[in-house]
């Protein structure tokens, strides 16, 4: 008997927290892509918070970096992202695309990263040959 409480429970529950409740167009919605240029600098901003910058300072607010970069002020983004979060299957859609650029970046990042640390291990190799030409006498 109590196995069937719990799932009229469980079941109210779930469909109780399932929204149809889709929001009127705002006059000023931001399109899709923009959306998800705009998510991934925010995404990028978040994980940039815990990282220290060059000024060596860590909790750094870089929102407003990204709104400036875009042109657009946090109401309009608000208003947007509001908007695409009660269109459930469209935000999906956005935040798959923003995912695919996030590893997009990532790899891109590793590639740079890979011939940095390429580019000084061939200059530690050839700073002792260096030194070795500097030492020579040179005939004139």
């Amino acid at each position: 008997m109590n196995k069937y409480i719990y799932i009229i429970i469980i079941s109210i529950f779930i469909f109780s927290c399932t929204s149809n409740t889709i929001l009127k167009k705002p006059e000023n919605l931001m399109s899709k892509d923009k959306m998800v240029d705009v998510l991934t600098d925010m995404f990028i901003a978040s994980s940039a918070e815990n990282i220290k910058n060059l000024d060596l300072k860590r909790k750094v607010n870089y929102y407003p970096l990204v709104f400036e970069k875009h042109k657009i002020d946090s109401a309009l983004f608000q208003e947007s992202n509001y908007y695409y979060t009660s269109k459930v299957d469209e935000y999906d859609e956005i935040l798959n695309k923003v995912e695919e650029r996030l590893k997009e970046l990532t790899k891109l990042y590793e590639y740079e990263k890979k011939i940095e640390d390429s580019i000084l291990k061939a200059e530690q190799k050839l700073q002792p040959k260096l030194k070795d030409l500097k030492g020579k006498k040179t005939i004139k």
